[in-house]
């Protein structure tokens, strides 16, 4: 009997995905992470992964399946957290899901079930895994969740090979509705249960509350942009090649205060991320005020009215070699390929037609349409059909 560990996380996804492993007579243990217990930081008295962990506790007593906590806090920290301060002192915008996904579920709580004994490992995440064989090889695919409304592909783009072939979705080719169906069925403490909102693992605590907490406040000026500034009215020049014209139409423009006029103040510039709106506390706009730069080392944050301001939508990106991924490894792009792809710049953002273009010094991806709030520190990912192939960090 092949022997699976199942990140339990007191949620009704993982609860589900644990019944049916079970159904399809796998050895099943259950395994709670406890990633976060900085008690500092969390917004109320609540203790989150306290009740998450009973309540992951109460679940395997009811499926009859050995359950354990593992304290990973200490990696948590150090690869999580650090990190995200780090990015967000530098002015750039990470996400702590895809790292929390490729640094702890699927590395290091991935070593702890396999020296357990484990053939795999199972998490409760809405996507599929694929397998197809080329040549004597078996090449393991991420394949879009079933539920489009809640595919949670995107989160896992920066799985590897290796990973893969150790990884099985239970809840995949099922709905939302479906799994909490089977919950209530089974009478399962989680059925009801509202998704977590908070930080990968951490809970309760949103993301500004926690930064607040770790960064210190320091006031600046939040600076208004006209859409007439002279600075849109850049004439696209002559190209002399593909790699010209993808430079141009990635380059970031570099805003100075001159350029439009004080409209309030802020509390400190790494707290802010490009397309954001909430947060500003400046009324009397025509339009509501979005960010559309962020200067951490003047600490300005720049702005623009609506939507559609031409300082918020980009066509391309780039993403460096040292930050570009490919799942897929047998169709990673060489010096001067492009393939045509769709692609997203966050979760739950329709696909987009774009494309591929490697050059010696990364991979640019160009939208067929203009982009809303392209933002560095952020991760593309890349599909052709369901099947997620690559992500890159923004740069």
């Amino acid at each position: 009997m092949k022997r699976v560990i199942i990140g339990l996380s007191g949620g009704v996804d993982s609860s589900v995905a644990a019944y049916l492993l079970k159904q399809q007579g796998y050895e099943v243990i259950g395994l709670f992470m406890k990633n976060w217990h900085d008690n500092s930081v969390t917004i109320s008295n609540e203790c989150p992964w306290l009740d998450d962990s009973n309540d992951a506790m109460l679940v395997a007593e009811k499926l009859g399946i050995p359950f354990q906590t593992v304290d990973l806090s200490e990696q948590y920290k150090e690869r999580i957290i650090d990190y995200m301060f780090d990015e967000y002192e530098k002015g750039r915008t990470p996400n702590p899901d895809i790292l929390c996904n490729r640094e702890i579920k699927f590395d290091v709580f991935m070593k702890i079930a396999l020296e357990l004994g484990a053939d795999y490992v199972a998490t409760g995440h809405y996507c599929r895994k694929g397998t197809i064989t080329k040549g004597d090889k078996a090449v393991y695919q991420l394949l879009a969740g079933v539920d489009a409304n809640k595919d949670q592909s995107y989160f896992l783009c920066q799985l590897s090979q290796e990973q893969l072939a150790k990884v099985l979705f239970p809840i995949g080719e099922l709905t939302k509705p479906q799994v909490r169906k089977i919950a209530t069925e089974l009478h399962l403490v989680t059925a009801e249960k509202k998704d977590s909102q908070g930080l990968c693992f951490i809970g309760k605590v949103k993301l500004p509350d926690f930064l607040q907490q770790q960064l210190k406040p320091k006031p600046g000026d939040i600076i208004e942009i006209s859409e007439e500034n002279t600075i849109y009215n850049l004439s696209e020049p002559h190209f002399n090649s593909t790699e010209e014209k993808l430079q141009f139409l990635s380059q970031k423009l570099e805003y100075k205060t001159h350029y439009g006029k004080k409209v309030g103040m802020h509390q400190g510039a790494h707290f802010f991320t490009i397309g954001q709106r909430k947060g500003l506390a400046v009324g009397g706009t025509t339009e509501p005020l979005f960010v559309i730069d962020t200067d951490i080392k003047e600490n300005v944050i720049y702005t623009g009215q609506g939507k559609k301001h031409p300082g918020l939508i980009k066509k391309a990106l780039f993403v460096t070699n040292n930050e570009l991924h490919w799942i897929r490894e047998d169709l990673a792009l060489q010096d001067n390929q492009n393939m045509k792809v769709k692609a997203r710049i966050r979760y739950r953002q329709p696909l987009e037609n774009a494309t591929l273009y490697k050059v010696n010094s990364g991979l640019y991806v160009e939208f067929e349409n203009y982009q809303s709030a392209i933002t560095s520190g952020q991760f593309v990912a890349w599909y052709q059909d369901d099947e997620l192939l690559g992500s890159g960090v923004i740069s």
